[in-house]
C-alpha cells in the first residue's frame, strides 16, 4: 500500500527546506505569507494532511479541546456542546467529547486521560458538588495542568480555581417563584435533582427566597428529589403529588424532569394547568414542542459553551475570571391561574 505524504515530501516538492514547510504548515512565524501560500498549495496538491499526533509530541500541545460533561443525552449539555463545537470550528480546533454521569471519580479520570494524550484545553460543564471535599482530587489535578501550562475553564462550578461560566441559576428560581406566585398559587411542589448537586441548591436557593419575600412558609412547600432525567421527573412527581394531592403547582428544577412530569400528570388525568400549573428550568428546545408548551426559565445554554471556550483558549490572568449569564422567564401554556 502507498504511504501517505510526508511533511519532507512536501518540502522537497515545494523547494524549501523542511523546518520552512513546517512552520508555513503549522503558520509559525518567520515565513513569508507569499510562501505559506505556496507550500501549502503544494501540500493540498499532493495531499498532505499534517500529523497533530506528531506536533502533539514535539510540541507538548494539540489543537484538541477537551469537553467533559456530565451526560450526553441531557439537552441542556448537548446545547453547550452545540456552543462549544461552533467556536472550535471557527477557530480551527477539534473538540474530544467524553461523559462523567455526575460521578466525581470518572471526571477525574476522563480529565487525566485527556492529559495522557496531549491535551491541554479542557472545558468541564456541570454541577460541582456540595461536599467540596468530593472535588479535592479534581482540584489537585486541576491545579496541575494549569501549573504546567495548559488550561481550563469550567460552567456551573464554583469550587475550581479556574476561569467559570455561571449560570443564572439561584436568579432564575427567584423569578420562576415569583411568576407562580404571581398567578396565585400557594400549594406548590418542587420536584428538584440530586442533592449533592451545587445547581439543585443553587436553583432551591432561588425558589426559597422568592417565597420568603412573598410570605410563603418555604418549609411548607415540599421538595421530592429525583435524577435529572424525564424518568426521574416522571418518579419525582408521582410521589410529590400521592403525598400532597392538593397541590395546584410544581416547580421542576430542569426541563426533561419537567416533560416527565407533564407525561404523568397527563397520563393520571390531571389537567395542566387548569388543575395544576407545571413549570420547568433550562428551555431546552422541546420544551416549545410538548403540550401544553412548557413554561421555563431560559438560560443562554449555546452562549456559555463559547464563552467557555474562549476562556480556555485565552491566555491565564492573574485571577480566575467569572463570567454570570443573564436568564429569561419565558411563560407558556402549562402555567395559569390557580384553581
Amino acid at each position: 500500500m502507498e504511504r501517505p505524504p510526508r511533511l519532507i515530501d512536501v518540502a522537497r516538492a515545494a523547494g524549501v527546506s523542511l523546518a520552512t514547510a513546517s512552520r508555513a504548515i503549522t503558520g509559525s512565524h518567520g515565513v513569508s505569507p507569499s510562501l505559506a501560500a505556496h507550500v501549502q498549495a503544494v501540500a493540498a496538491q499532493i495531499g498532505y494532511v499534517p500529523n497533530s499526533h506528531a506536533r502533539a509530541l514535539a510540541g507538548g500541545q494539540t489543537s484538541i479541546v477537551g469537553l467533559v460533561v456530565h451526560d450526553v443525552g441531557d439537552p441542556y449539555f448537548g446545547e453547550i456542546a452545540r456552543g462549544v463545537l461552533r467556536e472550535t470550528e471557527q477557530r480551527g480546533y477539534l473538540a474530544l467529547i467524553s461523559q462523567t454521569e455526575r460521578d466525581p471519580r470518572a471526571e477525574l479520570s476522563r480529565v487525566r486521560a485527556l492529559r495522557a494524550h496531549r491535551v491541554t484545553s479542557i472545558v468541564l460543564a456541570g454541577s460541582g458538588y456540595i461536599d467540596a471535599s468530593a472535588e479535592n482530587p479534581l482540584a489537585a489535578e486541576v491545579r496541575s495542568i494549569t501549573a504546567s501550562g495548559g488550561r481550563v475553564a469550567v460552567i456551573g462550578r464554583h469550587h475550581l480555581p479556574v476561569d467559570a461560566v455561571l449560570p443564572d441559576n439561584a436568579e432564575g428560581g427567584a423569578t420562576l417563584m415569583r411568576h407562580v406566585l404571581g398567578l396565585g398559587h400557594r400549594r406548590i411542589g418542587v420536584v428538584g435533582g440530586p442533592a449533592n448537586l451545587t445547581t439543585v441548591e443553587d436553583r432551591l436557593a432561588g425558589l426559597r427566597d422568592a417565597a420568603g419575600a412573598a410570605g410563603l412558609d418555604w418549609g411548607r412547600v415540599p421538595v421530592v428529589d429525583g435524577d435529572f432525567t424525564r424518568e426521574g421527573g416522571a418518579r419525582a412527581v408521582a410521589e410529590l403529588i400521592g403525598a400532597h394531592p392538593s397541590l395546584t403547582a410544581v416547580i421542576a428544577l430542569n426541563d426533561p424532569m419537567a416533560v416527565g412530569a407533564l407525561s404523568w400528570l397527563l397520563g393520571s388525568g390531571r389537567r395542566v394547568p387548569s388543575e395544576v400549573s407545571l413549570a420547568g428550568f433550562d428551555d431546552i428546545p422541546l420544551a416549545a414542542d410538548v403540550f401544553p408548551a412548557l413554561t421555563t426559565v431560559r438560560l443562554p445554554m449555546v452562549a456559555m459553551g463559547r464563552q467557555a471556550l474562549d476562556l480556555v483558549l485565552k491566555p491565564p490572568a492573574a485571577r480566575p475570571r467569572r463570567r454570570r449569564t443573564g436568564h429569561e422567564l419565558v411563560v407558556r401554556a402549562s402555567t395559569g391561574p390557580a384553581p
